[in-house]
C-alpha cells in the first residue's frame, strides 16, 4: 500500500484528489494539510512513502517543505504539482533532487502513473515543464536582494525589512531600487510580482 500525504489550500482540489486516489487499490491518503506549517507536522506524524505537495500554499512552499524534509534526511518521496511552468521552481525543484513535478491540470491517470513510477524508483515531470527548463531565464538577483523582495511580498515595510535583516533603511532602499532597475520594471510592487513570478523568491 502506498501511503500519501497531500498538501494543498483548495479545499475543493483537496478533497478530489483525496477520492480519486482511495479508488486505487494500492495507495491510501493517510493525511492532508491546507497550509505548509501543517503539511509539515502531518508529514512527520504520519511519515507516508510520498508527499504530494502543491508548490504555492500559505506559510511555507511546497519547496520550502521539500527543503526541509531533504535536510531532515525523510524516507518519503516528493511529487510536486503547480499550476504555472515556472523555470526557477523546476530549477530548485531539480536542485532539491524532488522524483516528480506535474501541473495540476494532468489527467488524474497520469498522477496516479506518477506516484507509482516514483515509488518504483523513477523520476516524473510534466513535458511542458520539461520544455520551461530549456528556456530557463537566469536570476539576475543577489541573495540579499532576493531576501528584501521576498519580505516585501510578504507585507513588510522597509523599516520591518531592515530589521528582519540587520540593515539600515537606506540599505534596504538601494537593494530595491537595484532590484527594479534589474528587472526592468518601475515600482517595488511589480518587482517582487515578476520575482515571484520567475521563481526567484
Amino acid at each position: 500500500m502506498i501511503r500519501i500525504v497531500i498538501a494543498e489550500d483548495q479545499k475543493l482540489l483537496r478533497g478530489t484528489l483525496r477520492s480519486l486516489l482511495s479508488l486505487e487499490d494500492d495507495i491510501e491518503v493517510v493525511g492532508e494539510a491546507e497550509d505548509g506549517i501543517e503539511a509539515l507536522e502531518v508529514i512527520r506524524g504520519c511519515e507516508p512513502d510520498l508527499c504530494l505537495l502543491d508548490i504555492e500554499i500559505p506559510f511555507l512552499s511546497g519547496l520550502e517543505i521539500a527543503e526541509k524534509l531533504k535536510q531532515e534526511g525523510a524516507a518519503s518521496k516528493i511529487i510536486m504539482v503547480t499550476t504555472f511552468a515556472r523555470p526557477g521552481f523546476l530549477q530548485k525543484a531539480r536542485d532539491l533532487k524532488v522524483e516528480g513535478y506535474l501541473l495540476k491540470d494532468e489527467p488524474i491517470e497520469c498522477l496516479i502513473d506518477a506516484i507509482r513510477k516514483v515509488m518504483s524508483g523513477g523520476h516524473v515531470i510534466s513535458k511542458e515543464l520539461a520544455t520551461a527548463l530549456f528556456v530557463k531565464e537566469e536570476n539576475p538577483l543577489t541573495d540579499r536582494e532576493s531576501d528584501v523582495l521576498r519580505l516585501s511580498r510578504a507585507g513588510m515595510s522597509t523599516s520591518e525589512i531592515a530589521k528582519q535583516l540587520y540593515l539600515t533603511n537606506g540599505t534596504v532602499r538601494n537593494y530595491l531600487s537595484t532590484a527594479i532597475q534589474k528587472l526592468g520594471v518601475e515600482t517595488r510592487q511589480q518587482a517582487t510580482e515578476k520575482a515571484h513570478e520567475r521563481g526567484w523568491i
